[in-house]
């Protein structure tokens, strides 16, 4: 018995020496596993979130993954988070890394609230190998160099400051991958904006950013300069923006460095803060007189963008144009939607101020057509617009083009961390800073931004073919409907119908 009691001592000892044993080697084994995906996370590119924070990073994407079959237990439902939900983004990211797009089980999508736009689908749809490009449209018959984009879809206003170096320079080669148009936002034209060689809108905002003297008035010469540059196609005066209708550009200090404050003209480490008009437009003859100066000295078609208030001033403005004569309306107006915007902003306005884009936008398109404007005055949207249902919906209204901002952020790898004004950006998109820039690859991110363009007008093209037309450009409002608050849907050309030409 007492031997028993040793041998059964002595086999707990080599158990528990064995189990230490396979402990420690777990443990090694782990370490090394930990050591080998932090090299591997910060070595490779394609992955934002994976090279910034290596090892931990990779939870992200178990999370996704367990999201699809808990997700019915917490928190929202795909198309519930705001203002952005789930399945726009995840539409979005699996377009700009051309994974699959289809999806199955029905739609998640709620085809009964008010508002909801759906599409007429016809009967005998043309064949996909009938599918032709777009047709380009000319831009500013007026201007000695006018300009003819065969693409609707483009890359709305974001300024080098409130972005990255790195993630303006992905855009940048992105939209020359894309054959798009890449617009400045107001801070003025960078070396990144020009590192693609895309064509670029530059954005002429109140503090004049880029164009501007000492004191802060606009800089002739160096308009007349930029105008000469060949890969400028047109200029952007703007009157607001969707973030903040009624006030001007913010850009915290912490963002503001060096090179920053050299391109826009600024101090820098100071705040930098647009005011909330251009000094010399206070009425529409000084903003017909200012598109017609900006025009003249640089040669290119120059409009305005701004967010709708009272739809009156429409009338007030196309008076104007009408009284002076065609050349001296605006070349394009840019409508964005109270709802849009990408940097930092008050509350009360990005909340409160101003109309929706799905309001304004068929104000805008019914008042410059009973005008015999729309031929003239080509009409750019923006806000909130990232799928292709969007998209072929603004073309369906009237649109001419449509340009997204916060689209493209997510095909850079943007998650919606409400970080843009932080400089905390944990993506590398809209900071300065140096270590969470290191994430973001432009060369793999470029060819991301290419992916979502793509995609999106094929997405576009898919919707125009089963409503019946070869080319989106040629959806009308008769092929699209609207979910009234009664259930029932209405056609777009009843719920909008378009207003006869008035007698000029």
């Amino acid at each position: 018995m007492e031997s028993l009691g040793i041998l059964n001592n002595h086999t707990l000892l080599v158990i528990a020496q064995w189990l230490v044993g396979i402990f420690v080697l777990a443990l090694v084994v782990g370490l090394l596993s930990i050591a080998v995906m932090y090299v591997v996370d910060k070595m490779q590119t394609k992955h934002t979130i994976r090279r910034n924070y290596p090892v931990v990073g990779r939870f992200r994407y178990i999370f996704e993954r367990m999201g699809e079959f808990l997700r019915q237990y917490f928190f929202a439902m795909d198309r519930e988070e705001m203002p952005f939900n789930r399945a726009q983004r995840s539409w979005v990211y699996r377009a700009a890394k051309n994974a699959d797009r289809t999806v199955a089980f029905g739609s998640t999508r709620d085809l009964t609230r008010t508002g909801t736009i759906i599409f007429s689908n016809s009967p005998y749809p043309p064949l996909a190998e009938e599918n032709t490009k777009p047709r380009p449209i000319q831009i500013g018959p007026y201007c000695d160099t006018p300009y003819s984009p065969s693409s609707y879809f483009h890359i709305s206003g974001m300024s080098y400051g409130a972005l990255s170096p790195v993630a303006v320079k992905a855009l940048s080669h992105g939209a020359k991958l894309a054959q798009c148009w890449m617009n400045t936002g107001e801070g003025g034209l960078s070396p990144y904006h020009l590192s693609g060689g895309c064509d670029i809108v530059f954005q002429i905002g109140t503090a004049k950013y880029g164009v501007r003297t000492d004191d802060g008035k606009l800089d002739e010469g160096r308009l007349a300069e930029l105008g000469r540059h060949e890969n400028i196609k047109m200029f952007e005066v703007k009157l607001s923006q969707g973030a903040k209708p009624g006030k001007g550009g913010i850009l915290p200090a912490k963002k503001v460095n060096q090179e920053i404050a050299r391109i826009r003209g600024i101090p820098e480490g100071q705040d930098s803060i647009s005011p909330n008009r251009h000094p010399e437009i206070s009425n529409n003859e000084e903003l017909l007189d200012f598109i017609a100066k900006v025009r003249k000295i640089t040669g290119k078609p120059t409009g305005f963008k701004f967010v709708m208030g009272d739809p009156s001033w429409i009338d007030e403005l196309i008076d104007s144009i009408l009284a002076r004569g065609d050349e001296s309306a605006p070349d394009f107006i840019t409508l964005d939607s109270a709802d849009g915007g990408t940097g930092a902003a008050p509350q009360p306005l990005i909340d409160y101020v101003g109309l929706k884009v799905t309001e304004s936008l068929p104000i805008l398109i019914d008042k410059l057509t009973e005008a015999g404007l729309h031929e003239r005055i080509r009409v750019i949207v923006s806000g909130k617009m990232i799928s292709p249902a969007d998209v072929a919906w603004a073309l369906a209204i009237g649109a001419d083009f449509i340009v997204s901002a916060r689209g493209f952020m997510f095909a850079l790898g943007c998650i919606q961390a409400m970080q843009c004004n932080k400089n905390t950006c944990p993506t590398g998109v809209t900071t300065h800073d140096p270590r969470l820039q290191k994430g973001l690859d432009p060369a793999d991110k470029s060819v991301r931004v290419a992916n979502y363009h793509k995609y999106l007008e094929y997405g576009v093209n898919i919707i125009g073919h089963s409503c019946g037309v070869e080319d989106p450009r040629q959806l009308t409002r008769k092929h699209a409907r609207v979910i009234k608050p009664d259930g029932e849907s209405i056609s777009l050309a009843e719920r909008y119908p378009l207003p006869a030409i008035r007698r000029r």
